[in-house]
């Protein structure tokens, strides 16, 4: 299951107690799964371990103070808690595990803990004694109830010299319960195709008709629903991107070798076409470099074929759900509806590219969500969020049905 952590994004909270020198081993065993690690240390655990070996084994730098000017103006702890994919606590004491069931936030650890919308595993870890009070179970029942996953403890001999359950659990069992995390996303055993990134149409072996797509929003968004579980390829024009992790992606060029790729790829239950494909191309394609020689040449363009209307059409080999994206620079919301009803997708994501919006190229976007209900408008989010949001929605209208 090594490649279930391909690409996950975790955040680790390393509170005071003896069992946080067992997080060395643990970012240890998650990158050699693929996993990037980006940790919190509270003043308690710093009293275990150094931010210094934190640090070399995350490779990354080790959060420790809610009220840094530095780390709130470079990051901050919002950011901090939504950037993940999972928020790990290990070891989560008896304190830290109060001040999450009740709400507190007197520290950057119980700060980000309260403010993050992603999913949390806690491992617990102290004496027997307060593991079985009444205060902790409760606390425990409280956080379950809310969603929190729970590894752990274990039972065995304690720092104290004492025995019974307060253990926390070896680095390779909290590394089991994330990856059955992950497997257990709710687009389990569901099959997606992701379009992204410009086509570009040849003239001549030097020069292409294109277009300015950075593909950011439709990488993101094959990410999103990878990380959600699903089965996700990703068919992309030419951009700088690196391909995403724990999704299987096919490289081409023109908006022929687009819709090619994505009837390659059907059946699949989920097709979200957020390329930006030239609308035309060269009729004849010149086998050799054309020529300055005082003249324009003669250029007669032809459509290219609609990748979106292909896979909307009715049929057995259709997607169960379709989704369009309408870059738009006047009348966004009106021409993108008008886009729906004609292509025959079910939802539409809008957005502005006008010059002035900067969303070709830029790292966020604003978009109106149109479906068979009406529109729905989205604040300006960097374009990972915008994926995320995306890929819950699609999770949640197939939980529904």
């Amino acid at each position: 299951m090594a490649a279930m952590l391909q690409g996950r994004r975790i955040l680790l909270v390393i509170a005071g107690g003896i069992a946080a020198y067992k997080c060395l081993d643990l970012l240890r065993r998650l990158r050699e799964r693929g996993a990037t690690t980006r940790c919190i240390l509270t003043k308690g655990g710093a009293q275990f371990v150094t931010p210094l070996s934190v640090a070399t084994l995350s490779r990354d730098k080790v959060y420790q103070d809610l009220f840094s000017l530095t780390d709130e103006s470079e990051i901050g702890h919002i950011r901090l808690a939504r950037e993940c994919d999972l928020v790990v606590v290990a070891p989560a004491t008896a304190d830290l595990l109060a001040k999450m069931a009740h709400g507190l936030a007197d520290d950057l650890a119980s700060t980000v803990l309260l403010a993050t919308d992603r999913p949390i595993l806690v491992a617990p870890a102290m004496n027997f004694v307060m593991w079985e009070s009444n205060a902790t179970q409760e606390n425990l029942t409280a956080l379950r109830q809310r969603g929190v996953h729970v590894v752990g403890p274990d039972a065995g001999e304690l720092a104290e010299g004492e025995s019974g359950v307060g253990r926390m659990s070896e680095p390779l069992a909290i590394v089991g319960a994330i990856e059955s995390l992950f497997a257990s996303g709710p687009l389990k055993g569901k099959r997606a195709l992701v379009t992204s990134g410009p086509t570009y149409e040849p003239v001549d072996p030097v020069r292409f008709i294109g277009n300015r797509s950075s593909g950011k929003q439709g990488h993101a968004i094959a990410t999103a629903l990878a990380l959600l579980g699903a089965d996700t390829t990703l068919v992309t024009g030419p951009t700088r991107l690196a391909d995403p992790r724990g999704v299987t992606v096919t490289h081409i060029e023109s908006a022929d070798e687009m819709l090619a790729a994505c009837r390659a790829a059907l059946p699949v239950d989920i097709a979200v076409c957020a390329a930006a494909v030239a609308d035309w191309k060269p009729r004849d394609r010149r086998n050799q470099k054309i020529k300055k020689n005082g003249s324009l040449p003669a250029l007669e363009l032809v459509e290219n074929p609609d990748i979106l209307a292909t896979l909307s059409a009715k049929g057995s080999s259709r997607p169960s759900l379709v989704i369009g994206f309408a870059a738009e620079t006047e009348n966004v919301v009106s021409n993108a509806t008008a886009k729906r009803h004609k292509k025959g997708c079910d939802w539409i994501v809008a957005n502005d590219v006008s010059a002035a919006a900067g969303t070709f190229g830029g790292d966020a976007n604003t978009v109106h969500l149109i479906d068979e209900g009406g529109t729905e408008t989205w604040p300006r989010l960097p374009k990972d969020d915008v994926a995320r949001r995306l890929a819950q929605r699609i999770a949640d209208r197939f939980t529904r049905s």
